[in-house]
């Protein structure tokens, strides 16, 4: 009889949870035509695609006593290279995601991905001019740093609000492999050989198999011109994956009404796509200007702060780690990128958790506030306490941030025991991976018509802060030492965090509702609803 009894009971148990998974599966086909299973292999697709900007950026740094003995320059001048790298990695987004909102993904995607080979073949066959070194690493970094906001466009377009925050967070372990991998093979290199050549053509080899993948596998998905990917008509062959193209052949031949492409392409069920109509729309001006002008509403505006004050703390440990365990510890070219190693770890580590915390968190704000969490479409968000779900965790991480913080410039400044300034790296990797993704997640739900613009403007702001956090590290140092340098960084990222977290929870829902209702009555500003 118990067992009878038991049985009964858990029927509507097993039946809810099937009602629950059909119901999320329901929600997801009217979103987008890709099934689970495509969609994880194009998250497997969108994460090693975009690991060209932390593999480029990271690998440099071991490499440039080499460039500076190579190039018979002085330090400063190579230096300026990082900062013209710095100087277009927020420049290539804000060109390239507005362009992918209003003109697709795909041939953006490409075209930055042939701008990297270009640049890489170029930086492998200079031998001895500066000035090409110079001219070639900005258009290395205009190749390479597109590939963030025009994925994380590609994840707005195929992904429902509540499901995000999984699709992204092996997106950035992914993604992040290059900034464990970039270091350890520069300073391999910059040990073994004293030569860079080849570090440029493996990055040359890497830009071709990537362009390929994505060539190969991936359609257009962007929902303002295939809309959720169900209506074949609606793609013109240069949307189609070469694997898609193939297969509308083939299938065309034998008169077929089949779907067509290993990837079918995203949208929301609209039947007919939106075509720019302006010479100013074509070339995504529109887009652009609006990009410059996300910085300026509240909302978001703390946001990017929270965003960007945090990969400033973070570019400028990871900027102070080779002198550091140079002078400190004696490290050698090897073991300096041996020690961004644990950072590495952190990151991938705290990409996967983050997207678990995400996720956790919108839906249990979804449930406090009696709301659904399976909407299809952007507008669905707008009366959503977006805010409240994203900065749910965000409190704790400050401390363990703060703390980090501090810590590492007293331990280093004591010269304790490397193993201690090591584990704060991992530690490091972690929280700056759930400032990152958690934050450029919330701009990009705030601003679900252009996602690939607001990815855009978090580059900008974040580069543009880094830029001048970097600038001011070795002065500083000399001035004050490493103690008090750590900890000036520590307390005023966590401060003027908490403050900007405060406000977007007590005040963000109220000013996005508000600039959504200005931006559907002022025809300027509606073209970032598009």
């Amino acid at each position: 009889m118990g067992d009878a009894g038991d049985s009964r009971s858990k029927e509507p148990e097993v039946e809810n949870r099937k009602e629950k998974t059909n119901d999320n599966d329901s929600a997801l086909t009217s979103y987008t035509s890709f099934t689970r299973s495509q969609l994880r292999q194009l998250q497997l697709l969108l994460g090693l695609s975009t690991i060209t900007s932390p593999l480029t950026a990271t690998i440099y740094f071991p490499l440039l006593p080499i460039l500076r003995e190579h190039f018979r320059v002085s330090a400063q001048a190579i230096n300026l290279t990082l900062t013209v790298y710095i100087i277009f990695q927020a420049i290539s987004p804000v060109i390239f995601g507005p362009l992918s909102d209003t003109h697709g993904r795909r041939p953006f995607f490409l075209l930055t991905l042939a701008l990297y080979v270009v640049g890489n073949i170029g930086l492998a066959a200079n031998n001895d001019s500066y000035p090409a070194l110079i001219t070639l690493r900005a258009l290395q970094s205009l190749g390479a740093s597109a590939a963030y906001a025009i994925s994380f466009g590609i994840v707005a377009d195929v992904c429902l609000p509540s499901e995000r925050g999984r699709m992204l967070g092996p997106i950035s372990m992914a993604l992040n492999l290059g900034a464990c991998v970039g270091p350890i093979v520069g300073g391999a290199v910059a040990y073994t050989s004293g030569s860079h050549t080849w570090v440029f053509w493996a990055l040359v080899i890497v830009g071709i198999v990537l362009f390929f993948g994505v060539g190969l596998f991936l359609p257009e998905t962007a929902r303002s011109l295939v809309g959720n990917g169900s209506d074949s008509d609606l793609f013109k062959w240069w949307q189609l994956s070469f694997w898609g193209l193939a297969t509308r052949y083939l299938s065309r031949r034998k008169d077929t009404q089949r779907q067509v492409g290993k990837f079918p392409p995203p949208t929301n069920g609209t039947s007919k796509g939106f075509n720019a109509t302006t010479r100013s729309d074509w070339y995504g001006l529109r887009n652009i200007i609006a990009c410059f002008r996300m910085i300026f509403y509240k909302d978001t505006f703390l946001t990017l702060w929270v965003h960007g004050s945090f990969y400033t703390v973070d570019y400028s440990m990871v900027a102070a780690i080779p002198d550091t365990f140079k002078d400190i510890y004696g490290f050698n070219e090897l073991q300096i990128g041996l020690a961004y190693l644990p950072r590495g770890v952190g990151i991938i580590t705290g990409s996967y958790i983050t997207g678990l915390v995400m996720d956790h968190n919108y839906k249990v704000t979804a449930f406090q506030n009696g709301r659904p969490v399976n909407k299809a479409t952007g507008d669905d968000l707008l009366h959503f306490p977006l805010e409240k779900a994203r900065t749910k965790s965000s409190f704790w991480m400050l401390i363990i941030s703060t703390g980090t913080v501090v810590g590492y410039g007293w331990l280093t400044s004591s010269a304790l025991h490397p193993a201690l300034p090591l584990v704060i790296q991992f530690l490091q990797g972690f929280w700056s991976t759930f400032f990152y993704t958690t934050y450029s997640t919330l701009l990009v739900d705030s601003f679900p018509h252009s996602p690939s613009t607001a990815a855009a403007t978090t580059s900008i702001t974040r580069c543009a802060m880094a830029a001048g956090g970097v600038a001011i590290l070795q002065p500083l140092l000399d001035s004050v030492g490493r103690g008090w340098y750590f900890t000036i960084l520590g307390t005023w990222s966590g401060s003027f965090g908490v403050a900007a977290i405060v406000m977007l929870r007590w005040k963000g829902m109220k000013w996005r509702t508000e600039r959504s209702s200005e931006s559907n009555t002022d025809p300027e500003m509606h073209s970032e609803r598009r």
